[in-house]
């Protein structure tokens, strides 16, 4: 696997850099050729935050962990993400074969639940356009961690969300 990192006001050492790359490559078995991963350590505010994402034939997994270790922090995300791959490869293994068990995981100690949870309420909403701040307004007013609206300005549906950070991101989609 091909293993990149990038520092974001945190300076990686070489011994980081050779144990995350070990750690890793025990994931290989669940990839063929072609899978690679994006580590991304920062520091904020003496919190030490690790994001591993790996990608193959078009599949994301993700792991963002935070501690007071960025050593620590690798034994939080690794099994975080070994938990996704498991999920999704015993479910298309489910799909095509019936069910089989992988066995030997590298960081989890059992198999994960493959049951996602139901669909429970479906609501339906006629967009109306308005505009970024009002959006902004509306999710204060609401309450939401989420706003679905049809931006006035571009036209666009777009989803206004707060951040774990309490800043606001934004999601434009293009049909």
């Amino acid at each position: 696997m091909k293993v990149e990192f990038i520092e974001n006001k945190y300076k990686i050492a070489k011994r980081f850099k050779d144990v995350m790359t070990e750690k890793l490559s025990r994931l290989d078995k669940y990839f063929g050729e072609g899978a690679s991963a994006r580590v991304v350590c920062s520091e904020q505010n003496k919190n030490q935050k690790l994001e591993v994402t790996i990608t193959n034939k078009g599949l994301l997994y993700r792991s963002e962990v935070s501690g007071q270790n960025m050593y620590d922090n690798i034994d939080l995300a690794l099994p975080k993400l070994e938990k996704q791959i498991v999920r999704n490869r015993e479910k298309l293994q489910q799909k095509k074969r019936g069910g089989t068990k992988v066995v030997g995981f590298e960081f989890l100690d059992e198999l994960p639940d493959l049951k996602l949870p139901d669909i429970y309420k479906k609501k339906t909403f006629d967009l109306e356009p308005i505009l970024l701040e009002d959006a902004k307004d509306a999710i204060e007013r609401l309450g939401h961690t989420f706003y679905i609206f049809l931006n006035a300005e571009t036209g666009k549906v777009n989803v206004i969300y707060r951040r774990n950070d309490g800043k606001f991101g934004l999601i434009e989609v293009n049909f």
